[in-house]
């Protein structure tokens, strides 16, 4: 019932995104594997639309942050605010306190702002004004950002990128795509029309799914060899993380499970490995710009399958 489920997610989302079932899957994967999803690519290709869809289908409590350049911290968090009749402060929760947060083009707000999202992203909690609140269960990030050679955009830290468990771009529709689109109904009506399927609860239940996925220890060896292989690279400023290793095998585990199966396969591992290296590998050369897919590559190309 819970597979089924989830197929019926990416079947409805693919009748909104069209022509996007593989970048429909990834962000599934990482929302299953307890991640965080950043969103990068140009204005207007559905980044937005996205990050609806799955919020409806997962039947999340959801919240849309426009990220300015004047936002502050408070405006995500929340305030507390002097109440005269009890002679007291309270304090008002921000938007923060949602199961699945929207951080709308989150580098166009200043880095303080930004990191307002730390704490969050990492322990799924917030700090304010010395006191320390829990955030709902579960709890995601999906953020957008335009590239960051747009005007009016603040570089995320990389502290904040590695948070990310993974980075997907949409790039343009085919055309066929394209056409349905322009035919098609207008894609806020169809967002509209969408019902659930499936309940927080039953997300929490296919996240434990998700851990109880095998990875056997070739597969590990495999994972460790390509991590390995990152930081050996002449080719980028620093390698792959612990984090980034840890939220390999997890993504790699949710995707298997999206593919029907209870074990890992060198496949699923090669499938996901995009969306976990294209933020966190920074060529030595600055002036050289590769796409996710291409750094992936590279790395496959280098690591021998166990």
């Amino acid at each position: 019932m819970a597979l089924s489920s989830l197929q019926n997610v990416i079947t409805q989302a693919g009748k909104v995104v069209l022509g996007k079932e593989h970048q429909i899957r990834l962000a599934l994967a990482c929302l299953l594997a307890r991640g965080h999803l950043l969103i990068e690519d140009l204005p207007g290709v559905g980044k937005t639309t996205l990050a609806h869809v799955l919020a409806r289908l997962l039947g999340l409590n959801f919240h849309r942050i426009q990220f300015t350049s004047d936002m502050l911290p408070a405006d995500i968090i929340g305030v507390s605010v002097y109440e005269r009749d009890t002679g007291t402060f309270k304090f008002h929760p921000g938007p923060i306190f949602s199961q699945l947060i929207l951080a709308d083009e989150v580098n166009r707000a200043t880095p303080k702002t930004q990191s307002a999202l730390l704490e969050a992203m990492e322990e799924h909690q917030v700090t304010a004004e010395g006191e320390t609140r829990p955030l709902p269960e579960p709890f995601f990030v999906i953020a957008t950002q335009n590239p960051s050679h747009q005007v009016g955009t603040f570089a995320l830290p990389e502290s904040q990128l590695d948070r990310f468990l993974m980075r997907i771009e949409l790039g343009y529709p085919d055309r066929e795509a394209e056409r349905a689109l322009l035919q098609g109904v207008e894609r806020r009506d169809m967002i509209g029309g969408l019902t659930p399927s499936l309940t927080p609860d039953q997300l929490t239940k296919l996240q434990s799914m998700v851990r109880n996925v095998h990875a056997a220890p070739a597969l590990l060896d495999y994972i460790q060899a390509l991590i390995e292989q990152s930081r050996r690279s002449p080719d980028y400023a620093n390698g792959l993380s612990p984090r980034a290793a840890l939220g390999l095998l997890a993504s790699s585990r949710a995707w298997a499970l999206l593919e029907g199966r209870d074990s890992v396969l060198p496949e699923d591992i090669q499938a996901v490995l995009p969306g976990i290296t294209g933020h966190r590998l920074r060529p030595v050369h600055d002036g050289v710009r590769r796409s996710s897919s291409d750094t992936a590559a590279g790395l496959i190309a280098a690591v021998a399958i166990p």
